[in-house]
């Protein structure tokens, strides 16, 4: 069975290269914590600093993506301490 098509909140197309931009509406946010906090996931090569290094995402639009993503770590570390937290409002923070 497909995947339902997204809805479209506002859309804007480029016209000079007709590049499409949508905003799509989501029911949450799902993002990993670990040991009930939010963290910042990086990757870098032990060896040489070349290409430096990658921070990954660790919230997401998609439950699917969270939840293999705590697995992937609960796994790696060989610990529980990964869970997945939904987050459906928050605080409107402006930039001073």
């Amino acid at each position: 069975m497909s995947r339902p098509a997204p809805k479209v909140l506002i859309e804007k197309i480029n016209k000079k290269t007709y590049k499409s931009e949508q905003v799509l509406a989501a029911s949450a946010i799902w993002a990993v914590f670990y040991q009930g906090q939010p963290f910042n996931l990086k990757s870098s090569n032990a060896i040489t600093n070349f290409p430096g290094p990658k921070y990954k995402k660790t919230s997401f639009s998609n439950e699917g993506h969270a939840h293999n993503l705590a697995k992937k770590l609960n796994e790696m570390f060989n610990t529980t301490d990964f869970d997945v937290r939904k987050l459906v409002d928050g605080e409107v923070v402006t930039k001073s």
